[in-house]
């Protein structure tokens, strides 16, 4: 059952563990920036619920927190239900081309973790977080515009709704909803994320909007805290089912490009 904070309008709709993830550009194995980053995802996984949601930021990076106004989009690129499932998904991969044969991506490198809530604040939904993991962002966290916390206005976009040219995901890779929740959209191009298994099917496109109001003026007090950090970065990856190495830790612990 949805929670109501005290003192303020927000309802909790969903909580867990955010993920904040880049894999680097095909080829290349030391990232010096954002330059070398292919893809930066989030990943979430609600509280009480095997689905880990991959979702794809598509400027590689997300809005300024604080700022209002900045427009986002983003996709869900997975839905992960087991271990195993997410293993492959997080790992390196390796393709043939027919120019130039075989082409290997690296293994993604966990930038942040921490604790997320998916909230309802009066007639909009938000994404909020707070980071346990780097205890200090720094240059990573920086390019990524990852904040030590921030909350966005979380909306989905219908998959019926047309776009267009050369905007968002091709028909072939929308999402096909079940009736009861495409029915929510009730001819509109966008709705909040309510509920937000909305985002537990792959092709849903959604928008980030940045906002200028805070965590403590929503009410939400997400108790996100970092202890010792060997321990909590083997638990991440341990939690991501990825091999834990001094590479992929670095930007996860001490906010520097790997």
């Amino acid at each position: 059952m949805a929670k109501q904070e005290k003192n303020n309008q927000t309802e909790t709709l969903e909580s867990g563990e955010i993920f904040f993830l880049y894999r680097p550009a095909v080829e290349e194995q030391a990232v010096a920036g954002l330059a070398d980053v292919q893809r930066f995802f989030l990943l979430l996984h609600p509280e009480g619920s095997n689905n880990h949601r991959l979702i794809v930021i598509g400027k590689k990076r997300l809005p300024e927190a604080g700022k209002s106004g900045e427009r986002f989009w983003g996709f869900v690129d997975e839905v992960v239900r087991t271990d195993k499932q997410l293993k492959e998904q997080l790992g390196a991969e390796s393709y043939e081309t027919k120019t130039r044969g075989e082409r290997f991506v690296a293994a993604m490198r966990p930038a942040g973790t921490g604790q997320y809530q998916i909230s309802r604040h009066g007639n909009h939904t938000h994404l909020s977080y707070e980071l346990a993991l780097p205890e200090q962002p720094s240059e990573v966290q920086k390019e990524l515009n990852i904040a030590r916390a921030a909350t966005y206005v979380l909306s989905v976009k219908n998959p019926n709704a047309s776009a267009p040219n050369g905007v968002g995901l091709e028909d072939d890779q929308k999402a096909e909803l079940p009736k009861h929740l495409q029915e929510r959209f009730q001819g509109r191009r966008f709705i909040d994320a309510d509920p937000p298994a909305l985002l537990d099917h792959a092709g849903v496109e959604i928008l980030l909007i940045s906002t200028d109001e805070s965590l403590e003026e929503l009410g939400i007090d997400l108790e996100a805290e970092s202890g010792n950090l060997d321990k909590d970065a083997a638990d991440v990856f341990e939690a991501l089912r990825m091999q834990q190495s001094a590479e992929k830790e670095k930007p996860l612990v001490q906010g520097k490009w790997q």
